[in-house]
Formats: structure tokens, C-alpha cells, sequence
């Protein structure tokens, strides 16, 4: 047995296994709740809309076959019923040249023109503390577990299952990085028994950036 699939069956909830899998576009009304909690203070401080509209964008882009929020870019774990119980991203920085245009169109059209310059504005300076990957870089983003699951080892499944097969790469050739705000320090020490360590930070936190969004990126030692 994987070690993904002994911590999975871990996972109590009537005693059902979990599976997991690469997300679907059917996912999107699961997913885009999920998604929204995982950086409820940088979605916050990116769209400035209500709770209510910022997961209806992230539902419509959920759907898309394009851009960093797409179906395509996220793997989740299943119960038996196929209730999705958490969530992850993967962007592969070989792959995320058009993430912008896909975003600027997706921003647009839910929100439309004057609203959408203001919300790329704040996206350059969300930005300048998250960074997009680096052609080298494998970013895990968008991590969120169902509140009623958290603490049960599934996130941890869902990301050494993602390593098991291949959806991210366990040969070392690329370095697999994260984000996590410095006030989350439940997630933060998550992430270290993942086998992430902290990297140093390059630059100061943009003086336009909420103190509360300050982060930390992550990088992932396969040896930890």
C-alpha cells in the first residue's frame, strides 16, 4: 500500500474511502468555495467584490479549459459519493505564459471593463509578494481541505498522491514551490512536515500590500 493511500483511508467520514483524481470542469461549483477559502485575504484584496461574487468568478473560470483558475490546472480528493473534500493547484511555470491574457478576459467578463482596471492594478502589487513561477518552478496554490476534513491528514494524501503519479514531479528536476501568508501558522507548519522549508525573502513587502498578505514562499526538499 502507498503512503497516500494508508493516510486516505485514514480520513474518517462513515468510514468511506477517498480517491483522488485530476479535477473536472463539473468540479467547478465544488471546487470554486474551496478555492476562495484558501486566500479568502488575497482574494479579497485582488477582486474587492463580495464573498458571493468573488466564488461566482471563480466558478466561470473554474470552467475554462485556460488561465491559473481552470479545471485543468487542479487535482482533487473525492469521497465515494464524489463529494470533493479538498483541492490543489498545480502550475507548471513552462506552461503559465498566457495566465494574464486568460485572466484579464475572464475579469472582464464578469465583472467588465472600469471594474476590471482597478482589480489588475491590485493584481501587480499581489503579485510583487506571490510571484508567478519561474520556468524552473512547480507552484502548489489554491490548497484548501473542506473545513469538516481539516486535520485529518487528506491534504497531506492529496499532495503525496499528486507525487506518486507524476502530476508533480518527485525526480528533483524541478523545483516545487508554495506560498502561505506569515500569519498562517496552522498551514505554514503543514506545509514543513510536507518537507517544504521557508526560502529567503528576496525583497521587502510592497509598501501598497496590506501587512496581512504578507508571505513566505516555500520550497519542497523531496529528502525531508
Amino acid at each position: 500500500m502507498t503512503q497516500a493511500a494508508a493516510v486516505a483511508q485514514a480520513v474518517p467520514r462513515a468510514g468511506e474511502r477517498v480517491r483522488f483524481r485530476a479535477a473536472g470542469a463539473d468540479d467547478a461549483a465544488a471546487c470554486a468555495p474551496l478555492v476562495f477559502a484558501s486566500g479568502l485575504a488575497e482574494f479579497g484584496f485582488f477582486l474587492d467584490e463580495s464573498d458571493a461574487r468573488c466564488i461566482a468568478f471563480l466558478q466561470q473560470a473554474f470552467r475554462s479549459r485556460f488561465g491559473r483558475f481552470s479545471w485543468r490546472r487542479h487535482r482533487v480528493a473525492v469521497g465515494e459519493d464524489g463529494t470533493v473534500l479538498a483541492v490543489m493547484a498545480i502550475h507548471d511555470g513552462q506552461r503559465t505564459t498566457f495566465d494574464d491574457v486568460h485572466v484579464v478576459w475572464a475579469l472582464a467578463r464578469c465583472f467588465g471593463v472600469r471594474r476590471t482596471i482597478g482589480q489588475l492594478l491590485r493584481g501587480l502589487i499581489l503579485e510583487t509578494e506571490i510571484p508567478a513561477p519561474k520556468r524552473a518552478q512547480i507552484l502548489v496554490a489554491h490548497c484548501a481541505t473542506d473545513e469538516r476534513q481539516r486535520g485529518t491528514g487528506l491534504f497531506s494524501a492529496l499532495f503525496r498522491d499528486a507525487l506518486e503519479t507524476g502530476a508533480l514531479p518527485a525526480d528533483g528536476s524541478r523545483d516545487i514551490v508554495l506560498d502561505v501568508l506569515t500569519r498562517n501558522v496552522r498551514a505554514r507548519a503543514l506545509y514543513e512536515r510536507l518537507g517544504f522549508a521557508a526560502l529567503p525573502r528576496p525583497r521587502a513587502r510592497s509598501r501598497r500590500l496590506p501587512a496581512e498578505l504578507d508571505s513566505i514562499r516555500m520550497r519542497f526538499s523531496r529528502g525531508a
